[in-house]
C-alpha cells in the first residue's frame, strides 16, 4: 500500500531515541523526509547516520517557548508534526507536590502544544497537514503512581478533538494514538534482568509471555515493539487516513479492555 509520503517532511519531537526513533524510523522508509529532534546539539547524530539523507536533525528544549522557538526555526515548514515527546515523571499522590504536577503538564502536554501553535499555520496555509499526539493507554486507565503524568497524558485525546475542530475543513488531520507497555531497549533489560534474578528464562519470547500474563496482560499475548508503533503513526499520518481524525487509537494489545 502507497501511503504516498514521499517528499512530505515530517518532525518526530523527542525522536533520538525511544519510541520516537521507531516512528522516525518508519516514516522514513516510506519516503518522508524526517527531522529528528533532541534537546542538545548532536543528540540526533546517531540516528540520522542511520537514516541518511533526506533525514536532518535539529535541537532545542521544547520544555520552554525559546527552545520550542528554536526547534521551528530549525525545521522551517512541515507536512507532519508527530508530537511524541513525554516523560512519566512524579512519585505518587502522598508524595507529588504541585510542581511536579506542573513539570508533569509542560513536558507531556505544553511541549505539544507550543509545537502545535509554531507549526501549524503553515500546514493551514498549504492545505495540507497531519498532527499526531502521542499519550498512552493511561489516559483511560490510569494508574494509582504517577499521577500528574497521567492526568497530563489524558488531556492530549480532549486536545486532539478540540484542535480537529478547529482545523475543519482546511486539509489538517488531528489524530492521538496511545501506546500500551513498549519494548524499547531499557524496558527489555529490565525485564531481563529480572528473569535472571528469578532464575526465569531469559529468552525474549518466554520474558514476553510472562510479561503479557503476569506483569501487564494483553489480549495478544506479545509487547508492542516501538515499530509497531510508528507503523499505526506513518499510517495515520498518510493520505489513505484522511477519514481519521479527531480520534483516539489505542495500541495496547487490549490491554485497555474498555469500549470508548
Amino acid at each position: 500500500m502507497d501511503l504516498n509520503l514521499v517528499g512530505r517532511v515530517a518532525l518526530v519531537t523527542g525522536s533520538y531515541r525511544g519510541t520516537g526513533s521507531g516512528i522516525a524510523r518508519v516514516l522514513a522508509a516510506e519516503g518522508a523526509e524526517v527531522v529528528v529532534h533532541g534537546f542538545e546539539p548532536g543528540q540526533a547524530g546517531g540516528l540520522i547516520e542511520e537514516l541518511g539523507a533526506p533525514a536532518r536533525a535539529v535541537w532545542g528544549d521544547i520544555c520552554t517557548d525559546e527552545g520550542a522557538e528554536r526547534v521551528a526555526k530549525q525545521c522551517g515548514p512541515v507536512d507532519i508534526l508527530v508530537n511524541n515527546y513525554g516523560v512519566a515523571v512524579g512519585g505518587n499522590w502522598g508524595d507529588d507536590g504541585a510542581e511536579v504536577w506542573m513539570d508533569a503538564y509542560n513536558r507531556n502536554v505544553l511541549t505539544a502544544v507550543r509545537m502545535t501553535r509554531l507549526l501549524v499555520p503553515a500546514m493551514r496555509d498549504r492545505g495540507w497537514g497531519r498532527i499526531v499526539l502521542v499519550s498512552t493507554i493511561g489516559a483511560t486507565r490510569p494508574g494509582d503512581r504517577i499521577p500528574g503524568y497521567y492526568a497530563a497524558k489524558g488531556a492530549l485525546p480532549a486536545m486532539t478533538v478540540s484542535l480537529a475542530r478547529e482545523l475543519a475543513g482546511t486539509g489538517v488531520t488531528v489524530n492521538c494514538v496511545s501506546p500500551g507497555v513498549i519494548a524499547t531497549p531499557e524496558l527489555v533489560e529490565m525485564w531481563s534482568s529480572q528473569a535472571e534474578r528469578e532464575g526465569r528464562s531469559t529468552d525474549w519470547g518466554d520474558i514476553e509471555r510472562h510479561v503479557t500474563s503476569v506483569q501487564m496482560p494483553t489480549l495478544t499475548g506479545h509487547i508492542a515493539t516501538v515499530s509497531d508503533v510508528g507503523e499505526l503513526v506513518t499510517f495515520v499520518c498518510s493520505d489513505r487516513a484522511r477519514q481519521i481524525n479527531g480520534a483516539h487509537l489505542r495500541i495496547d494489545g487490549g490491554a485497555a479492555d474498555v469500549v470508548t
